[in-house]
């Protein structure tokens, strides 16, 4: 494998198209992703990635897990708000591959795919005692829950018409079930997708509770699923959590530009956001 990463965007769209060194593709379909590259041969090049499969990992490029190429591809299709990226990843979703399945969830939530509701919720539906088991032998899960249920969040309710989607009790009934999960990464998953697909604030609490936990790991992710949700009542105990000040700006900074109540027309910042910008210089 040719060592180093791609210097520039022609560099990487060069890395990409060629099919003979999979190290060089691999680098250059996070570097296109990592950079939000715009040029119309990115989104195609990656889609062509995207379906690079490889039985295990390949040792003799460095590089060690499955599917590599592919699910470098699918993690920068999602940066690269291209939409004929939707469909390559649904069919990814369906795919034996955990870690393709993971990536291509988390893609088709930051990409708003409203198409893959469905595809994602039919995954979890089998429970957390199905879908959330482990692996045998295996870390793992049987589905990568975490992925699935941040995407039914980032999701919400608009259907690709307009109108809502199905009866919403089954859908959060699914996702409320992984509240009780052992994990308290799955759990934090949970509550993050609850919080925004109900905004009441009793999810958006049981993530402050993890911010209290002994694992760090835990602290850390329930940090950044609170920025995501914009749910501003964290603010104070956001700032208090131990952890990285880094994390914790994020996690602040998040509140102030995903809040639902922030008016975007506004040219000065409302009192609550004074408070957080406040609480942002202090940790600074």
């Amino acid at each position: 494998m040719s060592q180093g990463t791609p210097l520039n965007e022609a560099q990487a769209l060069d890395w990409l198209r060629q099919l003979e060194d999979p190290g060089q593709r691999y680098y250059a379909a996070w570097w296109l992703g990592r950079m939000r590259s715009d040029h119309p041969e990115a989104a195609p090049l990656l889609i062509q990635a995207l379906a690079d499969r490889s039985p295990g990992p390949a040792p003799a490029s460095g590089i060690d897990e499955p599917n590599p190429i592919a699910r470098n591809a699918a993690r920068a299709l999602g940066k690269l708000a291209d939409s004929q990226a939707v469909d390559p990843l649904l069919e990814a979703l369906e795919s034996s591959d955990d870690g393709l399945r993971e990536a291509a969830a988390r893609s088709l939530g930051q990409l708003g795919a409203l198409k893959a509701r469905r595809p994602i919720l039919r995954r979890l539906e089998p429970g957390p005692l199905v879908a959330g088991a482990p692996r045998p032998g295996s870390s793992r899960l049987t589905e990568p829950c975490e992925a699935l249920l941040e995407a039914l969040g980032a999701l919400g309710w608009q259907e690709e018409d307009g109108s809502t989607i199905m009866d919403r009790e089954p859908l959060l009934a699914v996702v409320r079930s992984y509240g009780d999960h052992d994990r308290p990464l799955i759990r934090s998953a949970a509550y993050r997708s609850l919080l925004q697909l109900t905004r009441e604030d009793a999810w958006g609490e049981q993530l402050v509770r993890l911010l209290l936990h002994s694992d760090l790991q835990v602290r850390r992710a329930a940090l950044l699923d609170l920025g995501v949700t914009g749910w501003r009542p964290a603010g104070v105990a956001i700032a208090q959590t131990l952890a990285e000040n880094s994390l914790k700006l994020i996690a602040l900074r998040g509140l102030v530009e995903n809040s639902p109540a922030r008016n975007q027309a506004s040219p000065s910042p409302s009192p609550e956001e004074v408070e957080l910008l406040a609480a942002m210089d202090d940790l600074l």
